[in-house]
């Protein structure tokens, strides 16, 4: 089954760990460093799971899991029964903070995906975000929960329309 991985910040903790021994004057791990690149994930589950089909790894401002559905969907429209969607987020080392505010804990969340026509899910520009009140891909799984029939995700750059159609 193809594999959609989405992270914002990605290996933030093992990144630091490399930029404090690199200050430190200290040799790089290679495997710290082989582990430290935005498809490691990706790559480690086909080794894994000994997995041959495609994997895609994506970085996306605070709408990857937008940009991840959609290459899902994409992945899908080439013939695939099952897309696995993985977002997951790891809360930066405290130096960070200043900068990456957007991830209070830890969290991953897994979505297998197949072709229908249950939801939509739109783009459009936007001019004023408020931010949401959970990291993204937990707020979509609350929605999933509750039944909700639609709701936006903004950022300052767009907003996504989801809607469930069945």
């Amino acid at each position: 089954m193809p594999l959609v991985f989405a992270s914002r910040h990605g290996e933030t903790t093992r990144n630091f760990g490399l930029l404090q021994a690199l200050a430190a004057g200290e040799a790089l791990s290679p495997t710290a460093f082989g582990l430290s690149v935005h498809n490691a994930i990706a790559g480690q589950w086909s080794i894994i799971r000994r997995e041959t089909t495609e994997s895609v790894a994506l970085s996306a401002e605070d709408d990857g899991l937008e940009h991840a559905f959609i290459e899902a969907g994409l992945l899908l429209a080439e013939g695939h029964d099952n897309v696995l969607v993985v977002l997951a987020e790891e809360r930066p080392p405290a130096p960070y903070s200043r900068w990456i505010d957007d991830v209070p804990f830890s969290y991953a969340a897994a979505f297998r995906l197949r072709a229908g026509t249950d939801w939509r899910l739109e783009a459009a520009p936007c001019a004023d975000a408020a931010p949401p009140p959970w990291p993204h891909a937990l707020n979509l799984l609350r929605h999933l929960h509750l039944q909700t029939p639609s709701w936006r995700h903004a950022n300052p750059a767009r907003h996504w329309l989801w809607t469930r159609t069945a």
